[in-house]
């Protein structure tokens, strides 16, 4: 799509903030209107549209792509994307260790066992560790519990937590971001560990490089977004 504005705004409206175009406002894929909950998450909205070059690259674009799954996705069926989201917790990727050398286990231990010390804390459960890929079973009471906190959260909240927890692979980190217990960039490090292991072992690739990046971008932008609906 050419870009065809001169000018986005962030505007109040209905009860929550619209993007104008040139004072139209701007719609979502599904034709409804873009409309966010906060006036800072209209504003950082208004940005990527006012940043654009000539030819609009959604890629560039995340907070756009977040509000406008929020609006389309999530609302018409909140329940079930919140089951999905919240399944993570029966394979949760921090519950998983390998086996060695010394070292990557040591880091994990470091890395992860103070997410599932707080997420303990937080929502009085516990979880089940093994070394290994095999599927080890959580308690029923965890996973219960975990995916109450997540069915608890409105479509926009749901919206920033799913890029979290489908690319990181860890519904704990994911909620610890949301919740504010752990910065956005030690999360990432937290459930990128094993992938840059591996880069550190094999060599940098530039192609797995690139395509961890593009994670990182990813879920960077997705704890922006959460950040932005605070205020």
């Amino acid at each position: 799509m050419k870009r065809f504005w001169t000018a986005a705004e962030a505007v109040e409206a209905d009860g929550g903030y619209a993007i104008a175009l040139d004072g139209r406002r701007v719609k979502t894929p599904a034709r409804a209107d873009l409309m966010v909950p906060t006036p800072a998450l209209a504003k950082a909205v208004a940005a990527e549209w006012n940043e654009c070059g000539e030819n609009v690259d959604p890629r560039a674009m995340p907070l756009t792509g977040l509000a406008n799954a929020a609006i389309d996705r999530i609302t018409p069926d909140k329940e079930n994307y919140a089951a999905g989201i919240g399944s993570y917790g029966e394979t949760d990727l921090v519950c998983y260790r390998a086996e060695g050398p010394e070292t990557l286990v040591r880091r994990q231990a470091e890395s992860w066992n103070v997410l599932l010390s707080w997420a303990r804390r937080r929502y009085d459960v516990d979880f089940s560790c093994q070394t290994g890929i095999m599927h080890v079973p959580q308690p029923e009471d965890t996973v219960r519990k975990l995916a109450h906190a997540v069915a608890a959260l409105d479509e926009f909240q749901l919206a920033g937590l799913s890029p979290l927890v489908t690319i990181g692979g860890s519904l704990v980190a994911g909620l610890a971001v949301l919740e504010e217990m752990m910065p956005a960039e030690a999360a990432w490090e937290a459930v990128s560990l094993d992938d840059r292991w591996q880069l550190e072992q094999w060599g940098d690739d530039p192609e797995a490089r690139a395509a961890l990046d593009a994670r990182r971008r990813d879920f960077l932008a997705a704890a922006c977004f959460l950040d932005l609906l605070r205020g």
